[in-house]
């Protein structure tokens, strides 16, 4: 239970730390000059009487039982979050990673406000038959204006899942098409595919990693492989699945032995492509296993993948839908690893409140309509809100100020987890913006932070099977990060002295 001491200690902190607002300590201060110094605790436990009796009643219509609590967005404000009862939590983890400038951000209220937005929502348009006479601008200046480096294409989405299966069915079509040249379906392939068998269905595969995460639908579903309930009763395709390294910490220390499994690792996959029995069309992977434990690898591993991509001609596609759009220090992680060629195909969604993805060649859109297809192709709405969200990000620096306070969470959490080497291990996101994540001992010691963390005000999450992740928004400044780490000294000194 939260004693009222623990809400005390907390404005005392905020006090102590001269959380004032200006701009120089963050964007916040501009964005949300009223936002709190601190957690607003109001109950003697989190979730509170009132969540929980929403919570229930919701319940009986939907599906909710992975609810932490039941939320309150219009009262919820920059890095805070509150729910039905009146706490105002600090959010480390944003809607798992997918709030970007926080909480009823005043630029982005404008754009939901506009008429611009306000066409774009109730006229939605089939955008393939029916497009915008605005789409094409508001792609160039938002979505587009955003390309990584080397691609000026982009196929837009509904999700971070439908992004990546668009992605693979851009692969096999491409790669059916190269076999077949100039030359036109044939008899057999027009019939055979109306029975689901070859060759007109294509028994290609998409090669993806162990502990990779990359949606919930088929085909993605078929690529993820971080969690066994994600995919139990569901039929998914023989698709290989290749080793991930795992690296010990710190890096510093074990030089030669994570070089040595990278090399494994590679040799793997190689081994891999060369005896599956049939064409793998694509391979996908994230810069950092996101939903399978933050699992990193070095630019050497991935510079090795492109090669290896390169050699047997097989598309190479970077999952950023969690690791995309600055969080990393970088607007899209896989500018870390300094490839000489760019992936063929980037996917995005999350933070961007959009999703789709982004490429060069135009050989990756089907020479014949209708093929890459659905009646909406994104929505135009949420392409606005990405250009918003771009412009906001240009405007204050927002990805190199996201590596700053980076700096800042990694080295005190550095310090701090170093008092605790029987409880935590693994610290990981050194340079990787807040994309910083660390290892408890046991699920249940993981679970046992998590739980106190809300009641002292601080909304965090886990992933993998023992690991907390921080995924705080852009405009998380200095400032939180220091309430954040004092928070979390307060937590141990609690739960381990």
């Amino acid at each position: 239970m939260l004693r009222r001491s623990a809400y005390k200690n907390l404005q005392q902190r905020a006090s102590q730390l001269q959380l004032k607002r200006s701009a120089s300590q963050s964007v916040a201060s501009i964005y949300f000059p009223s936002e709190p110094t601190a957690p607003v605790l109001k109950t003697e436990s989190i979730p509170g009487p009132k969540s929980v009796e929403l919570n229930e009643e919701l319940g009986k219509v939907f599906d909710n039982r992975a609810a932490y609590f039941v939320s309150d967005y219009k009262q919820s404000i920059g890095n805070y979050l509150s729910d039905a009862d009146g706490n105002k939590l600090l959010d480390v983890y944003a809607q798992i990673s997918s709030i970007a400038l926080g909480y009823n951000n005043p630029e982005l209220l404008k754009t939901a406000k506009s008429d611009e937005m306000a066409s774009a929502i109730i006229n939605r348009p089939a955008l393939a038959c029916f497009p915008s006479a605005e789409y094409g601008q508001v792609l160039k200046d938002g979505i587009l204006a955003a390309a990584p480096k080397g691609m000026n294409k982009v196929w837009t989405a509904l999700s971070g899942s439908c992004a990546n299966e668009t992605a693979y069915k851009a692969a096999f079509m491409y790669q059916a098409q190269k076999k077949r040249g100039s030359l036109d379906f044939t008899h057999e392939e027009l019939s055979s595919v109306m029975e689901n068998k070859a060759p007109g269905a294509s028994d290609s595969a998409i090669l993806s990693f162990e502990k990779g995460f990359h949606g919930r639908l088929f085909g993605s579903l078929s690529t993820t492989r971080s969690k066994a309930i994600h995919k139990l009763d569901i039929p998914a395709f023989p698709w290989p699945a290749a080793p991930f390294p795992k690296l010990k910490y710190p890096l510093d220390n074990h030089k030669h032995e994570n070089h040595a499994e990278e090399d494994r690792c590679l040799g793997e996959l190689e081994k891999i492509i060369k005896n599956h029995p049939t064409d793998i069309a694509a391979l996908i992977v994230e810069p950092v296993q996101s939903e399978g434990g933050d699992n990193h690898a070095t630019p050497y591993f991935f510079q090795g993948v492109r090669d290896i991509c390169t050699k047997y001609e097989i598309l190479m596609i970077v999952d950023e839908v969690q690791t995309g759009v600055g969080a990393s220090g970088k607007f899209w992680a896989h500018e870390h690893w300094n490839l000489t060629t760019p992936p063929d195909m980037v996917t995005f969604s999350k933070k961007f409140q959009a999703a789709g993805f982004y490429f060069k060649n135009p050989d990756l859109q089907p020479a014949q309509p209708y093929r890459q297809f659905n009646t909406w192709c994104g929505d135009p709405s949420k392409a606005l809100i990405a250009r918003t969200i771009y412009q906001e990000i240009e405007k204050y620096d927002l990805v190199n100020k996201t590596q700053e306070v980076g700096d800042i969470l990694y080295k005190s959490l550095d310090t701090l987890l170093s008092k605790y080497p029987t409880k935590m291990k693994n610290l990981r996101g050194e340079n990787f913006g807040t994309f910083i994540a660390w290892d408890f001992t046991s699920v249940l010691e993981r679970q046992e932070f998590l739980d106190t963390c809300r009641q002292y005000g601080v909304n965090i999450g886990g992933c993998g099977d023992s690991s907390v992740r921080l995924r705080p928004t852009l405009a998380f400044g200095e400032e939180h990060a220091k309430l954040f780490l004092g928070i979390v000294e307060e937590i141990f000194l609690k739960l381990y002295k």
